[in-house]
């Protein structure tokens, strides 16, 4: 293992951005409150994208939140160093919170808020009683998700420098980086589908209808945004936009963290430029993995299709 690694309960995580006291805090001693609300995301799936759409959501279009606080302040990752310190300054409620956690290593606490299971798969709707915590999950294609884990590898102190994309899916296919396997990650929290207080949705998604995942993510959260402000979230969150946000680029890091000169953060925000990086017989074998760790898996997502042909 890389000592840019640590090892916390068969996963791994930077040891740049946690440790072990940290994931121990967040799993045995964060507590949950009913309205905190929790973006969830494998890395490199649409976690940047997600917490500025929320934020604006928040704020009910207004940008001005987005464009004068960090968004690491705005939605502090859960497993970063020094969380339990950060957690006294959360001011906002409800709290947004940002995570790469896999379910499995979840706080404890969060199973003993007010959630209540709905009596059939509810992704957009949430239900009239008690307000409780919500977790709104982000997938993206694996393959576009590798391509950026390894530009992001280039560029990020964070992470082992892959040297090839064949170099980058030997770890990424078996889980052997931070936060583990992609298939392990979407597989445990995608056990909360059919819960009211849990929302997924995939970047595609995103790319596809951006407009209409907005309204979709605001109805889930019970927010009520006329059309302007459903317009300024949309036209903030353009890839544009965010690009030129120094609150949302992370150009604000010392280049000791993230080195934008070897690749920059918010590098394509595209789909499928996975097809611009791997070879033929790399695809076929991503491919054959794919099949083998999601065969008994039911929820079918947009990319399916191409790999199951």
């Amino acid at each position: 293992m890389s000592d840019l690694y640590l090892n916390y309960k068969g996963t791994l995580f930077p040891n740049m951005s946690t440790s072990v006291e940290d994931l121990a805090f967040v799993e045995n001693e964060f507590q949950v409150l009913d309205d905190d609300i929790f973006n969830v995301t494998y890395p490199k799936s649409g976690t940047t994208w997600m917490i500025d759409i929320l934020s604006l959501i928040l704020k009910n279009g207004d940008p001005t939140w987005n464009k004068t606080v960090p968004n690491w302040d705005r939605a502090p990752w859960v497993e970063t160093l020094g969380f339990a310190q950060k957690l006294k300054l959360c001011k906002e409620h409800p709290r947004l919170f940002t995570s790469h956690l896999p379910r499995h290593i979840f706080m404890k606490t969060f199973e003993d808020s007010k959630a209540k299971e709905s009596r059939g798969v509810v992704l957009y709707t949430r239900l009239s009683y008690t307000p409780e915590y919500t977790v709104i999950y982000t997938i993206r294609d694996p393959k576009d998700t590798a391509v950026s884990l390894y530009y992001f590898s280039k560029m990020s102190a964070f992470y082992k420098d892959m040297e090839s994309i064949d170099d980058c899916l030997k770890d990424y296919l078996f889980g052997n980086i931070p936060y583990g396997s992609w298939f392990n990650h979407v597989k445990g929290w995608m056990k909360m589908m059919g819960k009211d207080n849990f929302m997924f949705h995939t970047y595609e998604d995103l790319q596809r209808d951006l407009r209409g995942s907005v309204i979709k993510i605001c109805t889930f959260l019970g927010k009520e945004l006329d059309d302007k402000e459903i317009d300024s979230v949309v036209g903030n969150v353009s890839f544009k936009n965010m690009k030129e946000n120094n609150m949302s680029n992370f150009t604000l890091l010392p280049t000791g963290y993230m080195d934008h000169e070897k690749s920059p953060f918010m590098r394509k925000g595209i789909v499928g430029d996975w097809k611009n990086h791997f070879t033929v017989t790399q695809n076929e074998y991503f491919d054959k993995i794919y099949k083998a760790e999601m065969q008994d898996f039911s929820v079918k997502f947009p990319w399916d299709t191409s790999i199951n042909q």
